[in-house]
């Protein structure tokens, strides 16, 4: 009997993920007659065809947002309460879905389960598996009505669509910021918490999500996984392939609603809103100076701590961020990728192009609150805003000179060190500043990009058209404090203030 006990026991072995997979196929007799899909119950099936219906019955009392399912309806109201009743054991994060908590636990375990026949890559679950499925395929099932855009699952459609609605239905609950989906709001509540639970075991880096962590670890593995049909670059991330490709398609799907620029990429767009906020949220603790977005002042805080990790190999100078090396390196190459498109110069900076597109569309974003003179670039207004408040921040420890930028400061201490890093390609002349050298290539090229709008004259310089535009207007802006004249030009004002005080002086 003992035997016989011990012989069906080896003969019945344990359920596996795989075996328990299986057996739940052939209790699947209930069948979508839209889509095909089996399910073990009526209920299932019922519930799942109201996504053909798209009748949502359970209604947040909270918020009215509509859902299929009782489930999904009490799952969304945890929002609202708070309520993470799912812990992981391993350490003690608490989640507002079971099967959130199960993702989370394949960190800990490295396990992943579900593996794709065609290219072998293995995923955490398997939702994740069918949508990696469908790049093989090609298939991409749901279109969006507003644009054409095509989608290979219903919720990145859902998601795509609030670029257009502007819905943002995802709440946070410590300072009242809105999101259109609830990762874009997990993340930002970290900014809260502080929390970067994801350490990168190569370097020691930590990282707020894990998506961020993978991506960052393609640093120290060389690894591009993702490719352009178009070109064949090649990337490592899927969101770094997405948004070069619009580079081919020319698409721009952020607007802004205040002047209907659109973007590329959506964090573009919240930089340019802040041009009409006059918002800078990122201050530096060591100096107070504030920056429109992070990374410029990641980028400036390495000027305190003298960090420059990345040299260029042609002239040994060393930078602070790889973007700053890559556009350094242009000065060697003469490489300039970035052309205007309605006059075709290059420009080796993508900002310069967008700085020097605005003499086409004569464009001033940038008004001063004191006079209401408006720019066409940012350190434009803040030079002129120096007027009002005679500030000059910037001093020269050599001679103790101050300065209105920190670019005029610059290029004042080359008088002392005798740099001259920007040359002359065609005669070879050195120059202490990028413009000056700039100006003095118009000489060979004869270009005047300079119009008037009155008489049509061109000019080489910007400060020339300005200067020649005043015999339109007749405006004369500098005057003489002592006598009241004022005069179209500042050397004629400074030329006349030397004569006067000459003369008060009996030379």
């Amino acid at each position: 009997m003992a035997s016989s006990e011990i012989s069906n026991t080896q003969q019945t072995p344990s359920p596996t993920p795989h075996t328990q997979m299986q057996e739940s196929t052939y209790k699947k007799s209930h069948h979508c007659s839209d889509c095909g899909m089996s399910f073990t119950t009526q209920i299932y099936l019922q519930q799942h065809q109201r996504i053909h219906t798209e009748e949502k019955t359970h209604k947040c009392s909270d918020c009215g947002m509509s859902f299929t399912t009782q489930i999904y309806l009490q799952q969304h109201q945890q929002f609202h309460t708070g309520e993470k009743p799912y812990h992981c054991a391993d350490c003690g994060k608490s989640f507002t879905r079971q099967n959130s908590l199960r993702r989370h636990q394949h960190i800990h375990t490295g396990e992943k389960w579900y593996q794709c026949i065609d290219c072998g890559m293995s995923f955490e679950n398997r939702s994740h598996l069918k949508v990696h499925q469908r790049t093989h395929a090609g298939e991409k099932t749901y279109q969006c009505s507003e644009c054409g855009k095509n989608f290979n699952k219903k919720n990145y459609l859902q998601k795509h669509k609030r670029i257009h609605t502007s819905e943002k239905p995802y709440q946070c609950s410590d300072c009242g910021k809105r999101f259109n989906t609830r990762s874009k709001l997990q993340y930002h509540q970290l900014i809260h918490t502080g929390e970067k639970p994801y350490q990168c075991s190569d370097c020691g880096m930590s990282f707020k999500v894990h998506s961020h962590l993978k991506q960052h670890q393609r640093i120290h593995t060389g690894e591009k996984p993702f490719h352009c049909s178009d070109c064949g670059k090649s990337f490592a991330s899927r969101g770094m392939l997405t948004e070069h490709q619009r580079i081919h398609t020319g698409e721009k799907p952020y607007y802004c609603s205040d002047c209907g620029n659109s973007f590329n990429r959506q964090n573009h767009l919240q930089t340019h809103q802040l041009i009409h906020t006059g918002e800078r949220p990122y201050q530096c603790s060591d100096c107070g100076m504030s920056f429109e977005n992070r990374s410029h002042l990641k980028v400036h805080q390495r000027t305190h701590a003298g960090e420059k990790t990345y040299q260029c190999s042609d002239c040994g100078k060393s930078f602070a961020s790889r973007g700053m090396l890559t556009e350094h390196q242009r000065i060697h190459t003469g490489e300039k990728p970035y052309q205007c498109s309605e006059c075709g110069k290059n420009f080796n900076k993508k900002n310069y192009l967008q700085k020097h597109k605005r003499i086409h569309t004569s464009e001033k974003p940038y008004h001063c609150a004191d006079c209401g003179k408006s720019f066409t670039r940012q350190n434009s207004l803040r030079r002129h805003q120096h007027i009002h408040t005679g500030e000059r921040p910037y001093q020269c420890s050599d001679c103790e000179k101050s300065f209105k930028t920190l670019s005029h400061l610059k290029a004042h201490q080359r008088i002392h060190t005798g740099e001259k890093p920007f040359h002359c390609s065609d005669c070879k002349k050195r120059f202490t500043q990028l413009s000056i050298l700039k100006r003095h290539q118009l000489i060979h090229t004869g270009e005047k990009p300079y119009q008037c709008s009155d008489c049509g004259m061109s000019f080489t310089q910007q400060s020339d058209l300005q200067q020649h535009q005043q015999f339109h207007t007749g405006e004369k802006p500098y005057y003489c404090s002592d006598c009241a004249v004022s005069f179209r030009y500042l050397p004629t004002l400074n030329k006349h203030k030397c004569i006067k005080s000459s003369l008060e002086s009996g030379q």
